[in-house]
Order: C-alpha cells, then sequence, then structure tokens
C-alpha cells in the first residue's frame, strides 16, 4: 500500500514547493516545521489514501483531526495532484468532489465549495498551475483552466479560460472588470 521512496520523494518535492513558492521560506527545516498548509497537505494524503482504501470513517477522522491541527479542511475524497502549495492555509476548504491538478498555489481563506446536495460532481476542478488569491470563492463544478489566476476575495462560478485572470464579485477577466470600472467599452466588445 505504501511505498515508502516515492513518500519520501513527495515529502520532499512539497517541502521543494514551498521554498520556492513562498520567499519568506528560509531552510527546509523551518518548512517542515512551520508551515500549517504543508502539514495539511500531508495528512490529506494520508486520509485519502485511507478514503481510497475503503476505510472512510477513518479517513475522515484524520480530516478533521488536520483541520484541528492547521485550520485547514480538505476532504479526503478531493483528488490533489503533486505540489499543492497552500500558503498561510487557515480557513481554507476543499470540498469531496473538487480536482486539483498539479502545481497549483493556494492562499488562505480559499473555499472550493459545492453548488449541489446531490452526490454528483459539485466542486471546482483547478488545472496544473492555478493560483488562487486569498479569501477566494469557487462554487460549483467549474473549471479553472491551466495556469489560470483567481485574484483575492473574488466570487467564482463560471469556468475560467487557461492564461486568465478574473477578479471581483461575480468574478470576470482582469480587462472586462476594468473597463466596468473606469466607463470605457472593452475593446474585444466593441471590435468584436
Amino acid at each position: 500500500m505504501f511505498d515508502i521512496p516515492t513518500i519520501l520523494d513527495t515529502l520532499h518535492e512539497d517541502v521543494r514547493t514551498a521554498q520556492a513558492k513562498d520567499p519568506a521560506a528560509t531552510s527546509a527545516a523551518e518548512v517542515v516545521l512551520t508551515y500549517p498548509g504543508l502539514h495539511a497537505v500531508w495528512l490529506y494524503r494520508l486520509a485519502h489514501a485511507l478514503w481510497a482504501a475503503d476505510h472512510r470513517f477513518a479517513a475522515r477522522l484524520l480530516s478533521h483531526l488536520a483541520r484541528f491541527l492547521t485550520g485547514v479542511e480538505i476532504h479526503p475524497g478531493a483528488d490533489v495532484g503533486d505540489r499543492l502549495f497552500i500558503d498561510h492555509g487557515m480557513g481554507t476548504v476543499v470540498g469531496e468532489t473538487a480536482d486539483i491538478g498539479d502545481d497549483v498555489l493556494m492562499y488562505h481563506g480559499v473555499t472550493l465549495g459545492g453548488a449541489s446536495m446531490r452526490r454528483e460532481k459539485r466542486h471546482p476542478t483547478l488545472e496544473d498551475g492555478v493560483t488562487v488569491g486569498a479569501a477566494a470563492t469557487l462554487v460549483g463544478p467549474i473549471t479553472i483552466g491551466e495556469n489560470a489566476t483567481v485574484g483575492a476575495g473574488a466570487v467564482v462560478v463560471d469556468d475560467v479560460p487557461s492564461e486568465t485572470t478574473v477578479i471581483g464579485n461575480p468574478a470576470k477577466p482582469v480587462d472586462e472588470a476594468e473597463h466596468e470600472r473606469d466607463g470605457t467599452p472593452d475593446p474585444a466588445i466593441v471590435d468584436g
């Protein structure tokens, strides 16, 4: 069930990711000992393994303990790729049917929430390389495209194309949101 070399490689990779994505990280020891977002991801990985092995109650208990210890709640049924980094972490919530790709960066207070009470895909999908700013709320079975950025405090209820930055409530691409603020027409809309 557990391949120790693979686990150790994953742990090292997660530490290197934190060091690469957080300029405040001064050493691997600091990251390992003091980064609750990293601890939450590690506990999630263990809880997810239990979930996948059909030890659902144990997985939920471990997930609950992780939330208590780190302030980050990642449902053990969520699918999380490699090198997820949750900076600061506190208040982050990832729902059961969320899918998170590789090399995703999320800040504190992010919610990947559901938009349905039915047992179906009801949480967001974040493709590889996505960045989600602090206190952003993403709701429903939407897809945030590869290398897209969701601004801090944004509320996202629609798909976001790859390589696009969205801001605001409701979230809109930066160019569109800027034109709404200054009253000038969006050239993409005017030209067609």
